[in-house]
């Protein structure tokens, strides 16, 4: 029995609290369940062998609140293969009150969800210790990726195990490979030779050396599985390179142990597999290196100081160090170290890793900067706003290392496979060694041990283990720089499989703010003064029509004159006196109410409406002068993304809030024919629910902002945000630069990565399905083709080497962009 204790949020009444009691009691393996109203906490007796943290969190949210659950990251040393993750996986879900725990073999990284207090990251890193690994802080200050010192000394200590391990295994080899290849070189070693068997005797030497030097590690890793009961790799290399050690060993020196034809010495093997081994982890951690190349590019955007005027003079300190309200100065050349506003100063700031703009932007007093971005000009002194962890570059990186620590629902069929893997590869070794020498002509000790070593060390399951996380490692980190974030990695699979396409309209479709499309002016009347005049009147407004026309006439150079008695009439207009002359602009009812004749505009009024356009009467002194038309811009690739959409086989529809004339216009400039127009945003969500109930998979695309319940129902959520409205995004997927070829992008890294995920498990799966046979020796009755150990450990490594450097290739996918004239496609 163990007792959780942990928050509850929402709760206001003792009704509440029974609520929850009853719920967590309902869960089995439930002993007892009590709720306290002012303390906000539920403390649990839980059966351990029945119990199940997860469910008490489901309970809770079902029953309509939430559980306090913290999240934690600790970096996992020494793990090698895919059951090395599993078991540290196993000791971690085994922790009091972890709902749960995932730990990625690419990115070395466990993460862990706890209820509560119950257990913390001492006793995450105990877990691990004990259940035979490394547990390695991360360091956290700016919510950034952990520095790259330890994982860079463990590339150097494999390439130095590496090294050490040829350079011994080469008299290993001299001795005994290559008199047999080159008998007159062994007839000249031969009479080099002191007294009998000194040559043996030195391969020995080495071959020990190397099995219990640089091949320590895999004795050591070995031994821990075996003791947990979870064979992995190294227990297969440790159990290969030690039974052709001992039988070598025992063959040297009590050779009478053995019928003479069977004293074969097998140190060159013990000393190839090793080294081989050896030499592909090295290269394996050189590729995870690679494929985490986007998120240090993130990293590497983080500063480490900032210059902050603290008691009237500058002062550089430490960026964790660095509070909200702190001013700080950004010189020339520098990184914004902050998210804040500008209060002194005035530059050109390059945000392209957040917008994708490669034109600086110029900022000054009063205008928002984001961490990550370099001030190129002037000095600006940066009002500090968010810091550390809250700014916009840690959120950027914790998503994608979010969605690299995840797994994919593809997966599961690796790990239930991984899980029996190395259990039935040693049956299969020894079913062979049995084979070997009931049916091998005698003395079939040597080939039947042969044999079983082989199969032993080809079988890694190093292979299916990466094959998943490396892929999503380099997808993800290539969106990242693409400017598509995605919040899980299950969404790389989810938008794959989608075969429908939701589109909001205002800002999703359209740049979200209103322009003037048509000035159509009565008889007499010069479009330019009809524009100033309305212009003038509007200056006091600040509804979004009136903002467009105002910004239009500056855009076409017109002196807007002052105005005064503006009076708004809500839902109708406004009026005002401009030059002496009553202005009056709005809709028809307005200047009907204030008996002008509009019927000269009517026509025209109406065609624009048809056309989606907002449409604005305007009167002087009486007389209708004309009508403007506003209406929002489509974005400039929506119709080629769209196009694009299409051409893959996707259906494409539209949902807005806005009228159906309105909608039905930006649809049509789109190229979109399926439109549901005066739409809520509750009514949106409903909408996608019967579609995905009719069998549709749907991804909605929004901003993220009003459109939360449209994207939390789709099965995959896109919003189109800028960089500062990340935190905001309620989506599986951000497109952080603010446009749709933003969407084209994501499709392809999704395609692409699952195509690099499925060729990755093939070929992990036929490798070994086509390996052990021939390892066995299943060829050799016939066709005379064995593998010896020395092959198998080459081929072992390589098989690793292959499905990372499979994966690298998703650093290619190289951005979308519309051809002008050619059929376009994502």
């Amino acid at each position: 029995m163990q007792e959780l204790d942990f928050g509850i949020l929402g709760m206001t009444c003792a009704n509440c609290t029974a609520r929850v009691e009853r719920a967590l009691r309902a869960v089995p393996g439930v002993h007892s369940a009590t709720v306290n109203l002012a303390t906000e906490r539920a403390q649990v007796h839980l059966d351990v062998a029945f119990g199940d943290p997860a469910a008490l969190s489901r309970a809770v949210h079902d029953a309509g609140y939430e559980a306090v659950k913290r999240d934690f990251e600790i970096g996992v040393d020494g793990m090698t293969c895919a059951n090395c993750s599993a078991r540290v996986e196993r000791a971690l879900r085994r922790l009091p009150g972890v709902i749960t725990a995932t730990v990625n073999l690419a990115t070395e990284h466990a993460t862990v969800s706890v209820l509560g207090d119950t257990s913390g990251l001492d006793d995450i890193a105990a877990a691990i210790t004990a259940a035979g690994y490394g547990a390695r802080r991360l360091k956290q200050d700016g919510g950034g990726v952990p520095e790259a010192d330890a994982r860079d000394a463990g590339v150097r200590t494999q390439r130095n195990a590496a090294l050490l391990s040829a350079i011994l295994t080469m008299p290993v080899l001299l001795l005994g490979m290559v008199p047999m290849a080159f008998p007159p070189v062994g007839n000249v070693l031969m009479r080099l030779e002191p007294f009998p068997g000194f040559m043996d005797g030195v391969q020995w030497l080495f071959a020990s050396a190397i099995a219990f030097g640089p091949g320590r590690r895999f004795l050591r890793a070995g031994v821990s599985a075996v003791r947990h009961a979870a064979p992995d790799m190294n227990t297969l290399v440790m159990l290969g390179v030690g039974s052709a050690w001992l039988y070598s060993t025992a063959v040297l020196w009590v050779p009478g142990w053995f019928p003479a034809e069977s004293r074969n010495l097998y140190f060159e093997s013990v000393a190839v597999v090793v080294t081989a081994v050896l030499a592909g982890k090295y290269l394996e951690a050189l590729a995870k290196g690679r494929a985490g190349a986007a998120m240090r590019k993130l990293a590497g955007l983080q500063v480490s100081s900032a210059t902050v005027w603290r008691d009237g003079m500058e002062t550089s300190v430490p960026i964790a160090t660095v509070v909200v309200g702190d001013l700080v100065v950004v010189k020339p050349g520098e990184r914004i170290p902050v998210d804040g506003v500008v209060r002194e100063g005035s530059s050109f700031v390059d945000e392209s890793m957040l917008t994708g703009e490669p034109m600086p932007a110029q900022r000054h007093a009063g205008d928002r900067v984001a961490a990550g971005t370099v001030n190129q000009l002037g000095m600006l002194r940066v009002e500090a706003q968010q810091v550390g962890g809250a700014t916009v570059l840690a959120q950027i990186i914790r998503l994608v290392e979010s969605a690299q620590g995840s797994k994919l629902p593809i997966q599961q069929l690796a790990d239930r496979i991984v899980a029996v893997f190395s259990v039935a590869v040693l049956s299969i070794a020894g079913v062979t060694f049995l084979a070997w020498m009931a049916f091998a002509p005698a003395p079939a000790i040597a080939p039947a041990l042969i044999s079983a070593v082989a199969v032993l060390v080809v079988a890694c399951p190093c292979a299916m283990g990466l094959a998943t996380p490396a892929a999503i490692m380099v997808g993800s980190g290539r969106g990242a720089e693409l400017g598509v974030l995605f919040r899980r990695g299950e969404a790389l699979e989810l938008l794959s499989g989608v075969d429908t396409v939701i589109f909001d309209k205002t800002g999703t479709l359209t740049e979200g703010r209103p322009v003037v499309r048509e000035i159509e002016a009565a008889a007499g009347v010069d479009p330019q003064a009809l524009l100033a005049i309305a212009a003038a009147a509007d200056a006091g407004s600040e509804h979004p029509l009136s903002a467009a026309i105002i910004a239009a006439a500056h855009a076409r150079g017109l002196a807007v004159a002052p105005s005064s008695d503006f009076l708004a009439v809500p839902g109708f207009g406004a009026s005002a006196t401009v030059g002496g002359r009553r202005v009056v602009l709005g809709s028809e009812r307005l200047l009907t109410r204030e008996h002008v004749d509009v019927a000269a505009l009517a026509e025209r009024a109406k065609l624009l409406l048809a056309q989606g356009r907002s449409v604005i009467f305007v009167a002087v002194d009486g007389l209708a002068w004309g009508v403007i038309g506003v209406a929002d811009a489509l974005k400039p690739d929506a119709a080629a993304v769209v196009a694009a959409l299409r051409s893959r086989g996707l259906a494409v529809a539209m949902m807005s809030g806005d009228v159906l004339a309105s909608a039905a216009a930006i649809a049509a400039q789109a190229g979109i024919t399926d439109v549901s127009a005066d739409m809520r945003p509750a009514d949106k969500a409903e909408a996608l629910r019967l579609r995905q109930t009719a069998g549709a998979r749907i991804a909605f695309v929004g901003d993220g902002i009003n459109d939360a319940p449209a994207l939390a129902q789709s099965d995959v959520g896109v919003a189109v945000a800028s960089g500062t409205q990340i935190a905001i995004a309620a989506a599986d997927v951000t497109l952080t630069h603010g446009d749709l070829a933003g969407l084209a992008d994501a499709f392809r890294v999704a395609d692409r990565t699952m195509a690099v995920i499925r060729s990755n498990l093939f070929w992990a799966f036929a490798y070994n399905a086509l390996l052990i046979p021939v390892a066995a020796g299943v060829l050799y009755p016939h066709w005379g083709i064995r593998i010896s150990p020395m092959l198998a450990g080459v081929a072992m490594g390589l098989s690793s080497v292959f499905v990372l450097a499979n994966s690298l290739r998703l650093r290619r996918i190289a951005p979308w962009r519309a051809r002008p004239g050619a059929k376009a496609g994502v």
